[in-house]
């Protein structure tokens, strides 16, 4: 799969043109392709080309670049580019900034020191319950591990969940 070229007229058609210009301009295609980049500065960090959107938003995310960088070039009949567009486009806060995920999940009583390893946050939520209607007055307290920042503990956990 190559860069994609779009017409503007078909066949070497020019459809009543009138000028010269006007038939050169209907002649031309359209080169388009995509860029992850960091800022609109002019010094900025570029990562692609890339040839649909996804890629590069793709790609913008994994490096946590927030904007991405169209470029189209109008190209003639000669292969010569005849006009330059660049148009930023600005990533949500969501989807440019990679967020850690739990890997696990660990609960621990902070009274009698029970603990449990889960995958999943509704099965720290069933363990902390049952050990909770099990042992009254017993504290348990969830830490998410993650290979960014390790182990922390998650606070106020149990307010969120009710």
């Amino acid at each position: 799969m190559g860069i994609r070229l779009f017409p503007i007229c078909s066949a070497g058609k020019t459809f009543g043109a009138t000028t010269s210009g006007e038939k050169q301009r209907r002649m031309s295609y359209k080169e388009m392709f995509w860029m992850a980049c960091d800022s609109t500065e002019q010094l900025r960090a570029e990562y692609g080309p890339f040839h649909t959107r996804a890629e590069a938003e793709h790609e913008a995310v994994k490096l946590g670049f927030g904007y991405l960088l169209r470029y189209e070039h109008v190209i003639g009949e000669k292969d010569d580019i005849q006009e330059v567009r660049c148009i930023f486009i600005e990533l949500q806060p969501e989807t440019s900034q990679p967020r850690c995920l739990a890997e696990k999940l660990h609960t621990r009583c902070a009274t009698c020191g029970a603990s449990a390893v889960h995958d999943y946050g509704w099965q720290a939520e069933v363990w902390a319950d049952i050990h909770e209607f099990e042992h009254s007055r017993h504290l348990i307290r969830l830490f998410e591990q993650t290979r960014a920042n390790g182990l922390k503990e998650v606070p106020g956990w149990r307010d969120a969940c009710a």
